[in-house]
């Protein structure tokens, strides 16, 4: 996501974090989330009626409350949405073995047994002829009286923090050492590969829980990195290598359609729908089968829970009309359990909850994939999971109006301190949905848990501050504000998992 859109983002969540720090009053509805706790989960008589019936389930829900005030109002006006089953269970879900047979499990999936795999540390290294013409372009820029190309702005004695002259001497000293060709090396995407870190020295290294490698396919180059240095989390990351990028140095990347539709302000640049359906040239249809092509393949049993248009830009000052380069489709992926979807929501999980915190951290399995008119641009998979055993079968959930009662006054609760930080706050909430989520206890182990029904609450929020003032409608949102345990009504907090 472009930096600018995550800096304003990062200062409301800030807010909102910093709001539900507070102690929870003892009237609170928030239980215990411990290990022990889950274990008490409860079966119901098999029943022929739905959900909506069973748990007094309203189609639409419309309520709005002001708090501190008038600081705070949650203003809910959201369509209540329901999996067509009428059981749900609880299963252990437990982090996927990482190994050989993982990475080729998607390598095999996203990539062609023709396509050649070679190291990122020899196939970009930058030969004479790389160096010219950056040095060309710097000094270009430099006439022009433009010293901050890429707007790295300046330091507190307001220096630049980036020196175009250095940046030109440098580049002329690395040019006399690179190479007139690049000598591609050729690997298997595999944990432990070699690579030499310093020529002169002959210094080696070795990737013992990462690769970084390009792949050269049919339909254009791709960067391919795993990690697995934050283990238990292990992340798969695909992106398109772009050739209409006059410079390479300059920042770019694809931004999720619902940053552009729903937000606007000051810091935010609008987009219509219509725009960003010109610029993507081919039909959903098409995307959705190669998208589904593709996954299908991991073996995993992922379904498509979501979609939301992409667009790739360049430069900062985020992503404009006339800086917009291409379009696309970005599916979101979730597992379904007896007919009901794990939720997605924009959260990755995995937080601490202080600075201090000892404890590892599992984020959430996820997989997002972005298509466009010349195939698969981005590909991002986390953490994948083994589903277990059903641990309480035909769960008994709370009804409807309950969980609605907690959501109401925890939305309050977290934001109770809202005013020391912000004029106004108005939440505007637009899904209320009804699925599975993965809990766990860091405390007693990091890559175990369990897969639960949640309620999770979408949407978004204007606010307003000395510095900000932004609007977001929430009406394509994947974030959610509350997730509630749907068996006891715990809080759930989706950045941590728990």
């Amino acid at each position: 996501m472009k930096r600018k859109y995550m800096s304003i983002i990062t200062i409301c969540l800030c807010v909102s974090v910093l709001a539900g720090c507070q102690e929870t009053p003892k009237n609170s509805f928030v239980k215990q989330k411990g290990a022990a706790n889950i274990k008490q989960y409860e079966s119901m008589e098999e029943s022929k009626n739905s959900f909506k019936d069973m748990l007094g389930v309203k189609e639409h829900y419309k309520n709005q409350a002001t708090y501190e005030n008038g600081v705070l109002v949650i203003d809910t006006d959201a369509n209540v949405i329901l999996p067509e089953i009428n059981v749900m269970n609880t299963y252990s879900v437990s982090a996927k073995k990482v190994n050989q047979d993982m990475i080729d499990k998607v390598t095999n999936a996203f990539f062609e047994k023709e396509d050649k795999f070679y190291s990122t540390y020899s196939y970009n290294e930058w030969t004479k002829e790389e160096y010219q013409e950056e040095i060309t372009r710097l000094k270009k820029y430099k006439a022009e009286g433009n010293l901050d190309p890429y707007e790295y702005g300046k330091d507190e004695n307001g220096e630049l923090y980036f020196n175009i002259d250095e940046m030109i001497e440098r580049d002329e000293e690395e040019m006399k050492r690179a190479p007139e060709e690049v000598t591609k090396e050729e690997v298997k995407p595999s944990f432990g590969i070699e690579w030499i870190s310093d020529k002169e020295e002959k210094k080696k290294e070795i990737d013992t829980d990462h690769f970084f490698g390009v792949v050269e396919t049919k339909k254009g180059n791709y960067d391919y990195q795993i990690s697995y240095a934050l283990k238990p989390d292990i992340t798969f990351k695909i992106s398109k290598i772009r050739e209409d990028l006059e410079d390479p140095r300059e920042f770019s990347s694809w931004i999720e359609g619902e940053f552009l539709l729903d937000s606007e302000g000051k810091n935010y640049n609008n987009f219509s729908e219509d725009f960003i359906k010109e610029k993507i040239n081919m039909s959903y249809e098409d995307a959705e089968k190669m998208a589904k092509e593709k996954v299908e393949k991991l073996g995993w049993d992922f379904e498509i829970y979501g979609s939301d248009y992409a667009v790739f830009y360049h430069g900062e000052g985020g992503a404009k009309e006339d800086n917009v380069l291409d379009g696309g489709y970005l599916f979101h992926f979730s597992r379904v359990l007896d007919g009901a979807p794990i939720t997605y929501t924009s959260s990755y999980g995995g937080a601490l909850e202080d600075m201090d915190s000892t404890l590892v951290p599992w984020s959430y399995e996820r997989c997002d994939v972005i298509v466009g008119d010349d195939g698969i641009q981005n590909v991002e998979i986390y953490n994948p999971y083994d589903i277990g055993e059903i641990q309480t079968e035909n769960v008994k959930l709370m009804d409807f109006e309950s969980i609605m009662k907690i959501y109401e006054q925890m939305m309050e609760v977290s934001n109770a301190d809202i005013a020391e930080f912000e004029k106004n706050r108005t939440y505007h909430i637009k899904k209320i949905t009804l699925g599975y989520s993965r809990i766990y206890d860091p405390t007693k182990d990091s890559d175990t848990g369990l897969i639960v029904p949640t309620w999770d609450f979408f949407g978004g929020f204007d606010c307003e501050n000395d510095e900000y003032s932004d609007k977001n409608s929430g009406e394509h949102s994947t974030r959610s504000f509350m997730t509630i345990n749907a068996i006891d009504g715990t809080v759930i907090n989706r950045e941590l998992g728990y």
